[in-house]
């Protein structure tokens, strides 16, 4: 993590974690969608006590063996001391400055976390929030800044607050024995403009990995976009290392959304290739038919279908590009971009579409059959393309 690594996307449960058996299955749900970090509450004895349980229910009946992250906070200092076994199966500790105890409390309390880090040789991510921030710290901060000659704004203050309360943890945990190559540190806030300032501020004070999230982004729409939006102005500036969406499900809704919404922004920066890109147009009056959105879903459940199987088997299948184009505008172009894409004719025009494949006209289409016919030259393509991998030598 850091140094140049790829950018790794994190994600976290709402299961309530004394619930081992419902908490391994999220973490697994999570894992497989594409979560390379699941983060889980740590919030009581009830839920300590079943940490190991849950590291052990992901390995021996998922299967997986993702890295967790026990998050604290008020009470982690006596969790970690009285579970020595959820202390050793997580792979990271959360820690809250601003939750971790009032004056003298307070750095008795962190010491204790980061010791047990130390003597389980665990990592550590100062994660703080506004939400949450040290009020005692904030009260310094804003007094003296009552006193200056030239007093910055509330939310200018703020900012240095959270950067001053991340920086001075960290480096508080390294005065106590934690190695600086262990600590990560993490700001969230739950307005884009503040976020993306106080990261930059971060980037600029320390070489420390940076886990990005814009915290309680929201539900539906505007949590994507708020999110989408703030993680890529700093990804794009090389700021961040680790990523969560921290989006509001809809009840009874698919968690691993979050984790969908991280994959796609890493994708589409170009950072990281996760699976089949498909390009395809958004419509207009030439494509009234809906026969080019059919195609592209189809295509798109496809290769999603797809994917758990030649990710293991095709190395490299995930940077496939496909194009479905719905009129011949733009369609015949997409398509010789694409590694194979279909031009299919816009409403009221000859129902033939030419298939393109590694830039060349392969054929025409048409007919009934006409999406099936593509499909079956997808996996043509995949095929000889993605040749299946030699088994790896003993």
């Amino acid at each position: 993590m850091g140094g140049g690594a790829p950018v790794v996307v994190q994600s976290m449960t709402n299961t309530d974690t004394a619930d081992a058996r419902a908490t391994a299955a999220q973490v697994a749900a999570l894992a497989e969608a594409g979560s390379e970090i699941v983060r889980i509450t740590v919030n009581n004895r009830a839920a300590a006590a079943q940490v190991a349980d849950i590291r052990a229910r992901l390995r021996d009946d998922h299967g997986v063996e993702v890295p967790l992250v026990g998050d604290f906070h008020y009470n982690g200092h006596t969790l970690l001391a009285e579970f020595p076994d959820c202390a050793e199966a997580l792979d990271k500790y959360r820690i809250n400055p601003g939750n971790v105890g009032r004056g003298a409390r307070h750095d008795a309390n962190f010491a204790a976390i980061v010791q047990a880090a130390i003597d389980h040789r665990k990592p550590v991510r100062i994660g703080v929030n506004a939400g949450s921030l040290d009020p005692e710290l904030l009260d310094a901060l804003m007094d003296a800044n009552a006193r200056s000659a030239q007093p910055a704004s509330a939310d200018d203050v703020l900012r240095e607050a959270l950067v001053r309360s991340a920086l001075d943890s960290a480096a508080a945990a390294e005065e106590i024995g934690l190695p600086h190559d262990r600590i990560i540190v993490s700001c969230k806030v739950s307005r884009l403009p503040d976020m993306v300032a106080v990261y930059r501020e971060l980037a600029s004070r320390c070489d420390l990995p940076l886990h990005l999230g814009l915290t309680e982004a929201g539900m539906g729409t505007k949590g994507i976009v708020a999110t989408t939006a703030a993680l890529s102005v700093l990804l794009e500036a090389g700021i961040g290392d680790t990523i969560r969406a921290s989006l509001t499900p809809e009840p009874g809704a698919d968690r691993a959304l979050e984790v969908r919404v991280c994959l796609d922004v890493l994708q589409s920066l170009g950072l990281r290739t996760f699976r089949p890109e498909v390009t395809a147009c958004p419509g207009c009056g030439r494509t009234t038919s809906t026969f080019f959105q059919v195609l592209a879903q189809r295509i798109e459940g496809h290769l999603e279908e797809r994917m758990d199987t030649w990710k293991r088997e095709r190395p490299g299948v995930s940077g496939l590009k496909v194009a479905v184009m719905g009129c011949i505008v733009n369609g015949p172009g997409e398509s010789r971009a694409a590694d194979i894409g279909i031009s299919l004719p816009g409403t009221g025009e000859s129902p033939r579409a030419p298939v393109y494949i590694d830039g060349q006209k392969a054929t025409t289409l048409e007919g009934a059959g006409l999406a099936e016919d593509f499909i079956a030259l997808v996996e043509q393509y995949v095929e000889r393309r993605f040749p299946v991998a030699e088994p790896a030598s003993r």
